[in-house]
């Protein structure tokens, strides 16, 4: 189920906020998470079995290491083999059974295994927590149902922001509910529902627009590579966005997944402010225990390569996604040996560069295979022989400009910050007394535009 469907909208989300605040506090965590498999049985429900036999192992290793210390190694390698072993079963199991195909011959039937949705958020979220218990940073759940609300949590089961159990295990136990949170929180769901809905939305019809065209131009493919570029950052912020919110109004406060990543001076700030959740998590249990950098030169460059090899095939088992990380791993690595103190020297080529990076990484990330991704890249430089433009993409041009104006204005600071500086001056009272009108316009445009059964893929629902 999308947050941006009318079944989440006007069904699921006013009963399951209603059955959340009728409940006396005691009972809100087993509300959350009766609502939360209920929104994840919505669509297959037998997913469910996965992850609540993900959730009994998580438990059982953790409890385990608090009651026999001496195997707290074990246990922990148990817990990972199991979480990681489900994962690669439901997610890359046909990709290794092609790869052993190709390189022996052989014709090994594929498992052609369905993908249960958010299973890539939920098996790292259990995993950083027995983690964290077994060094000694968190104590382990005893409360069964306490923690598997934190792990089936459906603000961010789908899509995140991946959740650390140190930071919530507070929230667990002892939260407030104010209205000022309620409505903060309604705030933010509603813009990132509009980020998703009048932009995410309308952005990838431009992106469809190319993929069924059967005359590719130079143009169109740079209309397509920024219109893809822009979808996939509004479609996962703007889904980020609504976890956020939902999870203020119910008194939890997650971190931030976003911070305007395209005004970047290099990748490596930009991966600081993209998918920060992420980052954060292959940083604390991937890349420091590896050694991070303050090894010798080669066992860093090999620990990078390790990381961003496993960030490029978490977002997907296919090649062109383990080229996609280690895409960004070479760019990293040239940074820090010199061209991060280029860069540094003149910042506006630094801005244009971390755009043009990124947009080729788009173009890297949304092909079917990397072959595919040098064409479409070789169309971006006009190889290939194709033409500069012709009328079709002139037209979409014109049609598609205004929506890829306000998306690259919409994806800075500039709205954000203008919006502040009117609130702090005479006509702030105005506009906050315009702001529950304006989200409601916000809300009922959004709801018309899913009402006419317009396109509303969402990217992440494959991870």
């Amino acid at each position: 189920m999308l947050f941006s469907s009318l079944p989440f909208l006007f069904y699921f989300l006013p009963c399951a906020l209603g059955l959340y605040f009728l409940v006396p506090r005691r009972l809100k965590n087993a509300a959350l998470l009766l609502c939360s498999l209920v929104f994840y049985a919505w669509g297959e429900p037998r997913f469910v079995l996965f992850m609540a036999a993900a959730i009994l192992q998580g438990y059982a290793a953790a409890r385990l290491m608090e009651r026999y210390p001496r195997r707290k190694r074990l246990l922990l390698t148990l817990s990972a083999v199991l979480s990681l072993g489900m994962l690669a079963y439901c997610k890359y199991a046909d990709f290794l059974i092609s790869g052993f195909n190709a390189v022996t011959g052989l014709s090994v039937p594929l498992l052609r295994m369905a993908l249960p949705i958010g299973i890539s958020f939920y098996t790292f979220q259990i995993l950083s927590y027995v983690i964290d218990v077994y060094r000694g940073d968190a104590p382990a759940q005893r409360n069964l149902i306490d923690l598997a609300a934190y792990i089936a949590m459906y603000p961010q089961l789908v899509a995140g922001p991946i959740v650390r159990y140190a930071d919530v295990a507070p929230q667990l136990r002892s939260r407030t509910h104010t209205v000022q949170d309620a409505a903060l929180g309604a705030r933010r769901f509603v813009l990132g529902l509009g980020k998703k809905v009048l932009l995410a939305n309308v952005l990838y019809e431009l992106v469809t627009v190319y993929q069924q065209s059967g005359q590719k131009t130079v143009l169109l493919t740079w209309l397509y590579a920024a219109a893809y570029m822009l979808h996939v950052y509004f479609d996962f912020s703007g889904y980020s966005d609504m976890a956020i919110g939902l999870g203020r109004i119910m008194g939890f406060r997650f971190a931030e997944n976003f911070r305007y990543p395209f005004v970047s001076g290099s990748l490596t700030e930009f991966w600081r402010r993209w998918h920060i959740s992420l980052g954060s998590w292959f940083r604390d249990y991937v890349y420091i225990p590896l050694g991070g950098n303050r090894v010798r030169l080669g066992r860093w460059v090999r620990n990078l390569v390790i990381v961003w090899g496993l960030t490029g095939l978490w977002h997907g088992a296919a090649w062109n996604f383990v080229a996609w990380g280690l895409y960004f791993a070479a760019f990293l690595l040239l940074e820090k040996l010199f061209l991060g103190r280029w860069l540094k020297r003149v910042p506006l080529l630094g801005h244009v560069y971390v755009l043009l990076a990124a947009l080729f990484s788009f173009v890297l990330f949304d092909a079917a295979s990397v072959p595919a991704a040098l064409g479409t890249a070789g169309g971006l430089l006009g190889l290939g022989g194709l033409p500069l433009w012709d009328s079709g993409a002139l037209y979409y041009l014109r049609s598609y400009a205004p929506v890829l104006l306000i998306a690259a204005l919409g994806s800075t600071p500039l709205p954000a910050a203008l919006c502040r500086r009117i609130a702090a001056g005479r006509a702030g009272r105005v506009l906050d007394a315009l702001e529950p009108a304006a989200l409601l316009a916000l809300l009922a445009v959004c709801t018309a535009f899913l009402v006419s059964g317009s396109a509303n893929p969402f990217l992440y629902f494959r991870f």
